[in-house]
C-alpha cells in the first residue's frame, strides 16, 4: 500500500468513529407548552352549528360547550352549559362539569 491509501483509510475511520459518537448524543430542543404543539391554536372549534358551539382549549385540555337558551333565534347569545377535563379521557365514566348560573 502506499501512503495515500493509507491517508484515506484513516481519514475515513476518523469520520467513521465521529458520525457514530455524535449521532447517539442527545438532542437538546426547546420545551413546549403542555398541551400544545409549538405554534399551534390555543383554541379548536370542534362543532358548531350556529344555535350551538363546542370548543376545545388545547393548553388545559379542556372541552367547553355553549348553547343558546330554549326557544331563542339563532345569533341569540350562546351561554356556557358544561366543561370536560379532557385529561380523564380514556377512563371508563367522564363526569361532565356544569357551569354555574
Amino acid at each position: 500500500m502506499n501512503w495515500k491509501t493509507v491517508a484515506w483509510c484513516a481519514a475515513l475511520a476518523v469520520l467513521m468513529i465521529a458520525f457514530g459518537t455524535f449521532g447517539h448524543w442527545p438532542r437538546t430542543e426547546a420545551q413546549q407548552a403542555a398541551g400544545q404543539a409549538a405554534g399551534g391554536p390555543k383554541y379548536t372549534v370542534v362543532d358548531t352549528e350556529g344555535s350551538n358551539l363546542v370548543v376545545v382549549d388545547n393548553s388545559t385540555n379542556t372541552l367547553y360547550f355553549y348553547t343558546e337558551d330554549a326557544g331563542k333565534d339563532v345569533g341569540d347569545d350562546l351561554q356556557l352549559r358544561g366543561t370536560i377535563d379532557l385529561n380523564e379521557v380514556g377512563k371508563p365514566v367522564i363526569k361532565p362539569k356544569k357551569a354555574g348560573k
